[in-house]
């Protein structure tokens, strides 16, 4: 009986020493991807914040001014990537620029909150960058995120970026004023901050609110990308239908008239865009209306 006891006992406490010594030898994420996060550091010689929760911000360009506070208008936007910078990741934030309060910055990747985004906003001022090198575990995890091709255990480098202008009209006020100058045009700005080319007023009915029309058009941003063409008869649009810069500012034409008009993205799309057009974007117009129905 004690004999088998004894046989119990060495295998139970060699059973315990075994689980130890494994224990001992596993290494946590945590750990691993602090090793990686350390080495990357070293190897390209940055100076770096270590977060207390565990990851590191680089203060690229500080910005001008005051730093942010959470109760600050902000405008941003980022770049995620792997640290060897071979692998981008789709952000699917649809979002040239992002307009938030610094305090809710970090709610913006596939509905996942990642603080370190707005730590380091936090950190600059106006017009400054920064980069965030983060652990796995403070991103997407042991599981990535297939949606954005973010593989297991992935830690992340993501580059922040903020702007000097402190609302979205301001920056879309600058962006078409740039374009205009980039191009050499002449546009005169509606009191409503559309600007706008007439090249022909056109000689028949007046539009308004109430008119339908009949237009050939093509959208573009103001990268010179195509979104929305028609040059058939088929497009035939309310006034009321359509976005506010066009019903802003058409009535300054006739039917048979042509104009150009540049669109701050609150009188287009918007913060919530319209698939293809991202959020906050600018909208380049040509427009003719060829018939108006009133």
């Amino acid at each position: 009986m004690f004999k088998k006891l004894s046989i119990y006992a060495v295998a139970f406490f060699g059973a315990i020493t075994i689980l130890s010594s494994c224990e001992k030898e596993y290494e946590s994420i945590e750990a691993i991807d602090d090793s990686k996060l350390s080495q990357y550091i070293s190897s390209n010689n940055l100076q770096v914040t270590k977060d207390p929760s565990g990851f590191y911000y680089q203060i690229v360009n500080p910005g001008t001014g005051e730093n942010f506070k959470n109760t600050d208008s902000v405008l941003y936007h980022f770049v995620i990537k792997s640290l060897d910078g071979k692998s981008y990741y789709d952000t699917k934030t649809d979002a040239d620029n992002i307009a938030n309060k610094v305090g809710y910055s970090d709610k913006i990747i596939m509905n996942r909150s990642i603080p370190a985004i707005r730590t380091s906003i936090l950190a600059l001022k106006p017009g400054g960058s920064a980069n965030v090198l983060l652990p796995s575990n403070m991103g997407f995890g042991r599981n990535g995120e297939a949606d954005l091709n973010v593989p297991s255990n992935e830690p992340l480098m993501i580059s922040v970026t903020t702007f000097p202008e402190r609302s979205q009209a301001e920056r879309d006020e600058k962006l078409i004023q740039e374009f205009l100058e980039r191009n050499n045009l002449t546009a005169t700005r509606h009191n409503s901050g559309v600007y706008y080319i007439i090249d022909k007023p056109g000689a028949g009915k007046e539009i308004n609110i109430n008119s339908t029309i009949y237009p050939f058009y093509t959208g573009r941003l103001l990268d010179g990308t195509e979104f929305d063409k028609s040059t058939d008869t088929a497009a035939v649009f309310p006034l009321t239908s359509v976005v506010l810069g066009w019903q802003r500012t058409l009535p300054l034409i006739k039917e048979g008239g042509k104009m150009r008009m540049f669109i701050p993205s609150g009188l287009a799309y918007g913060s919530a865009g319209k698939s293809p057009i991202k959020m906050n974007v600018v909208l380049d117009f040509d427009i003719e209306v060829r018939k108006v129905s009133n």
